[in-house]
């Protein structure tokens, strides 16, 4: 194929992966709101954990006066198993009293001008606002539930998209190479829904938690934005979706014989350095979750490896044929 046969190849790929997105994003305009619930289940789960701990410190620190107000041990641990936070209000005893049909107490004169009383609250944690995510102006919801749709629609439409870059690939190879396409396609399909399912189920809690440590640490209350916990759920996945074809591209890459195994085994301290480099790009500022990408690419690469090795290819086409 010429240059120009090339981009006019492309051009069609490009264009029936777009329509293919577009009917993915229609379907997620309808499950657009469940989306948005379910992906914020790691934050909230990973806020009323922090809050949690937060909630058994206060009572700690407060003990002593917990249990001069009468507080026994059981009724503090019923409240720590309930996951409920202590807060300190103040009442005015008249007022309270009164609200109460109790008469007023000593000190007060019955007219709402008795000293305010601190007194403690227990609250759920659960239902507490700090772990609801948050928007800071009216557009943000709209925005999130487009993101959100999109975010469906690229799941739903990703085998199809994947089909056309590896067409546009194929178009590029020769006949006999052109298998390896279809070959790898569902293979390479299954390595992204499982970098995405890794990224989601395994590492958002703890890289969550590794970063809340430092909101304990400095004394400083998270209050997520949706928006910005969903550009977090976009990248993580996407990243470790993307990286995780790694194993198929190495394969790929010896099968037309641009690289031996040999290539890889004598390369693969600086392959461990290109990955490393790979997942700080490919993942948030943070070391735990560029580790949490590294180390399994990391045995990805070594998986290539191994994959390469148990399919040799029979010929080698750009390379010249064994002697």
């Amino acid at each position: 194929m010429t240059f120009g046969e090339h981009l006019e190849e492309l051009r069609g790929c490009l264009f029936r992966a777009l329509v293919g997105l577009m009917i993915g994003f229609v379907i997620g305009l309808f499950v657009g709101d469940t989306v948005v619930n379910w992906i914020q289940v790691p934050l909230r789960r990973a806020l009323i954990r922090y809050y949690t701990t937060q909630a058994n410190q206060i009572v700690q620190s407060r003990l002593k006066e917990l249990t001069e107000l009468g507080y026994s041990g059981e009724t503090l641990q019923e409240a720590q198993t309930r996951r409920m936070f202590p807060e300190r209000v103040f009442v005015n005893p008249a007022e309270f009293g009164k609200r109460l049909g109790l008469e007023a107490p000593e000190g007060g004169n019955g007219d709402g001008n008795s000293r305010l009383v601190g007194i403690t609250v227990w609250r759920p944690i659960e239902e507490d606002r700090r772990v609801r995510t948050a928007s800071l102006n009216a557009h943000e919801a709209f925005a999130i539930y487009i993101k959100a749709a999109l975010l469906v629609g690229a799941v739903v439409s990703s085998p199809w998209i994947f089909l056309q870059i590896w067409r546009f690939v194929a178009a590029g190879l020769y006949w006999h190479e052109r298998k390896f396409v279809y070959i790898f396609l569902p293979f390479s399909l299954a390595l992204f829904l499982a970098g995405v399912f890794i990224a989601f189920f395994v590492v958002f809690e703890p890289v969550l938690q590794f970063l809340l440590t430092f909101n304990s640490w400095l004394n400083i209350d998270p209050e997520p934005r949706i928006s910005e916990w969903l550009n977090f759920v976009l990248i993580l996945p996407l990243g470790f979706g993307i990286t995780f074809q790694l194993p198929l591209v190495m394969l790929f890459l010896e099968r037309i014989g641009v690289f031996t195994v040999q290539n890889y085994l004598n390369q693969w301290k600086i392959a461990v350095v290109v990955i490393f480099t790979l997942a700080m790009l490919f993942t948030p500022p943070d070391p735990w979750s560029m580790i949490a990408m590294a180390i399994p690419l990391s045995g990805l690469y070594f998986g290539g490896i191994l994959l390469c090795k148990v399919l040799p290819r029979k010929t080698a086409p750009l390379l010249p044929p064994p002697q």
